[in-house]
């Protein structure tokens, strides 16, 4: 076709381009074609007794379960309209939709390759934990309620094992829809600059959705069938102050598949852009996204791996930790205050997240369209739009809040305690207002550190170097001012709620804090919309230059690009501040165990102790040895990436006029295999140096309890500054489970 084109006289620029097809084979999930293989009919029916069955479960355990339900499934259905309203937009002109599908196949491609290997690493991973629970002391609670050690173990690879599966899940609908949103929005911005907003801000709010629905779903879900099939508070059952230790595999489920999406999909992502860029922008001297790059696509599809697939396994998995950790928090401190009623205290997050849906569905649904064709004023650019509409979460959000802890958190023993914990969350909702604005200003173009970090680029490389990096370590001071006094207070507020143990020493603080964070996520549905709008505009922008739209059009995704990169970073900042206040939560939620475990108080931990001390120092080595390795795929990958595209400019010369087409899947192919080969290390660092540390350190620790303490907040310090500097990058921080 190539020599008959020459022959006739068009260029490979004029004649209509194709791309190599990378799919072998479907890559819709089995579980999704064999639903689709059943009658319609039948499948609703189908659909209406597994509901039927849930919502009977749900108010055989409680009517909070059953609001839980209620609003989870109407989230479902809100998501399916958004989906219907996206995939009823025009995809263009043919070249696009020949850019979207190639950038398509090379992401469900690698998804599937990805998570078929992150799945068979999880059944090994789900034996080695039967194993340790069918060997391991019984705890005190599984004694007085009769749950051998059998039963516990099972739980808990039921719990991992759907953990893991909600999370892949929650990473393919992320992707499946960035892939299928990105021509759409392209095509749209050939009208308006508005609708191609709206567009993108749907499409992300519909991933967002079904990401925060499935975390609040499945932890519900795993409450109420424990809570059915085990009798709890039945005499002689297990006491449900104790239930919420039995769902510490969800969230283990859930990291453990984050952890992996993030490192094999941020290593693609970046390994990509810099190969790409190397050889196109600096030594070619091409704009970027040209199709003249053999790597372009490579780069397009790591946008919807690393940023839309990952983003949603790694939230999703924060918010499933976070659920389970102020759940055990709520129940234990209920048990001291001999509180009648506990549940309201232990379904809370449940029915908060709940609520976040809601308000994060009309936050979304605030940003509409306009016919008016033309560039976006700036006065109103896209990102005072999507502020409009984060405010108006934001409000309710505080409403909702309100009328939850009025709700649940009400007790006569402390008739004003309600009031303190409502405050706790306004102190979440506003660092996460805080924390929001914080990133924009460090990363928005129209802001004076973007603007002088530009200006240094006009002395050289050097200085532009010298100052990004002044500017990124300036950028961690406000935040941790921000953290630090949101703990505190927190830790005050829950402390003077009212609520105090047998002994009259009070004991709402810890929880003080869980309700903060639980108040810094109760808008994770819409700070989510954020970020995946963030790929999907950058998607539509790469599908426009390769295309060779007109540049009024390539003008319209240049500004929903920019803002994209900000909000992408605002994401960043906001799960920076959760994962700070989580830290603080995880660590007095493990701290709470350990102590019910050994039946010994647990108030502190001396690090004056050696062999403490050696752990801290060995948890802070991890920072920079996993850091080190993670930066070393991404290098190596890159290499791999810059010698393919050199090697295709130099054999096929007539790329550079437009008269050869360039390999794609080639270098789509190398990112794909090389990404998944460099993942294991760094994976494997993460998730092997606990129990090896633990294990060398047992024969001379006197409280092998106090040393996993330890390590677990040093954990949670690491996932912190590595998600702070590389952040597509996986989750470090192992929830309560890390005991196994």
């Amino acid at each position: 076709m190539m020599e008959e084109d020459m022959e006739n006289g068009r260029s490979y620029q004029e004649r209509p381009r194709t791309f190599s097809t990378i799919r072998s084979k479907s890559s819709i999930p089995l579980v999704f074609r064999l639903l689709m293989r059943i009658n319609p009919r039948a499948l609703i029916i189908l659909s209406l007794l597994v509901f039927s069955g849930v919502l009977y479960v749900g108010a055989s355990t409680s009517p909070i379960v059953v609001f839980v339900f209620c609003i989870c499934t109407l989230s479902l259905f809100f998501s399916l309209y958004l989906t219907k309203w996206v995939l009823a937009k025009d995809e263009g002109p043919p070249e696009m939709s020949e850019i979207s599908d190639a950038i398509r196949d090379g992401a469900e491609g690698f998804f599937r390759t990805q998570y078929g290997t992150i799945s068979k690493m999880a059944c090994i991973l789900a034996f080695v934990i039967l194993g340790i629970y069918l060997f391991r002391t019984t705890t005190p609670q599984q004694e007085a309620s009769g749950l051998g050690r059998a039963t516990s173990a099972y739980i808990t690879v039921a719990s991992f094992l759907l953990g893991a599966l909600c999370s892949g899940i929650a990473g393919f609908v992320g992707m499946w829809v960035s892939v299928r949103a990105n021509v759409r929005v392209s095509s749209a911005a050939r009208r308006s600059a508005r609708e191609a907003l709206q567009i993108a801000v749907r499409a992300g709010g519909f991933s967002a959705i079904v990401v925060v629905c499935m975390a609040v779903f499945g932890v519900a879900i795993l409450y109420s069938t424990f809570y059915v099939w085990l009798g709890v508070d039945s005499p002689g059952s297990m006491k449900v102050t104790d239930l919420p230790l039995l769902l510490v595999g969800y969230g283990f489920g859930a990291s453990f598949v984050a952890l992996f999406a993030q490192l094999g999909g941020g290593i693609y992502t970046k390994a990509a852009d810099v190969g790409a860029d190397l050889v196109g922008k600096v030594e070619q001297g091409i704009p970027e996204d040209d199709p003249r790059n053999p790597a372009v696509i490579a780069d397009l599809v790591g946008d919807n791996v690393g940023d839309c697939a990952a983003r949603g396994a790694d939230l999703f998995e924060s918010i499933a930790a976070e659920i389970i950790s102020a759940m055990i928090l709520g129940g234990t401190m209920a048990q001291r205050c001999k509180i009648e009623d506990p549940s309201g205290f232990i379904l809370f997050p449940l029915v908060v997240h709940s609520f976040d849906l809601v308000v994060s569905s009309v936050g979304i649904l605030s940003i509409r369209g306009t016919r008016d064709p033309g560039l976006i004023s700036p006065i109103e650019d896209p990102m005072s739009i999507m502020q409009k509409g984060y405010s108006i979460t934001i409000m309710l959000a505080v409403l909702t809040f309100g009328v939850s802890t009025r709700w649940l958190l009400y007790t006569e023993q402390a008739p004003s305690a309600w009031l303190n914990f409502a405050l706790c969350g306004l102190v979440g909702i506003i660092t996460a207002y805080a924390f929001v604005w914080i990133s924009k200003y460090y990363t928005d173009y129209k802001h004076e550190p973007v603007r002088l970090l530009a200006l240094s680029s006009s002395t050289g490389h050097g200085t532009n170097i010298i100052a990004g990096v002044s500017l990124g370590m300036e950028s961690t001071a406000l935040p941790v001012l921000v953290i630090s006094v949101a703990i505190i207070s927190a830790y005050w507020l829950g402390q003077t709620s009212g609520l105090v143990d047998e002994s009259g020493n009070p004991t709402g603080g810890l929880f003080g804090t869980a309700v903060a964070t639980m108040g810094m996520l109760s808008t994770a549905g819409y700070v989510l919309t954020m970020d995946m709008f963030g790929p999907i505009a950058d998607n539509a922008g790469g599908i426009v230059e390769m295309s060779q739209q007109p540049e009024s059009v390539r003008e319209i995704t240049d500004v929903l690009d920019a803002v994209g990169n900000t909000t992408k970073a605002t994401t960043k900042g906001f799960a920076i501040g959760s994962a700070a206040l989580a830290s603080f939560l995880l660590f007095s939620a493990y701290m709470d165990e350990v102590a019910s475990f050994a039946q010994i108080p647990f108030k502190e931990v001396d690090i004056a102790v050696p062999e403490i001390f050696v752990g801290g120092l060995l948890g802070s080595m991890l920072i920079f040895l996993f850091s080190a390795w993670a930066c070393s795929a991404v290098g190596k990958t890159a290499q791999e990436v810059v010698n393919e595209v050199r090697r295709q400019f130099i054999e096929r010369p007539g790329i550079m006029d437009y008269k050869e087409k360039p390999d794609y899947g080639r270098c789509v192919a190398i990112v794909a295999s090389a990404s998944l080969r460099e993942m294991i290390r760094p994976g494997a660092l993460a998730i092997i140096s606990p129990m090896a540390v633990g294990e060398f350190l047992f024969h001379t620790c006197a409280n092998c309890g106090i040393l996993f303490c330890v390590h677990d907040a040093f954990y949670n310090l690491i996932y912190m500054v590595f998600r702070r500097y590389l952040p597509d990058s996986g989750p470090l921080h192992w929830p309560t489970s890390s005991r196994s």
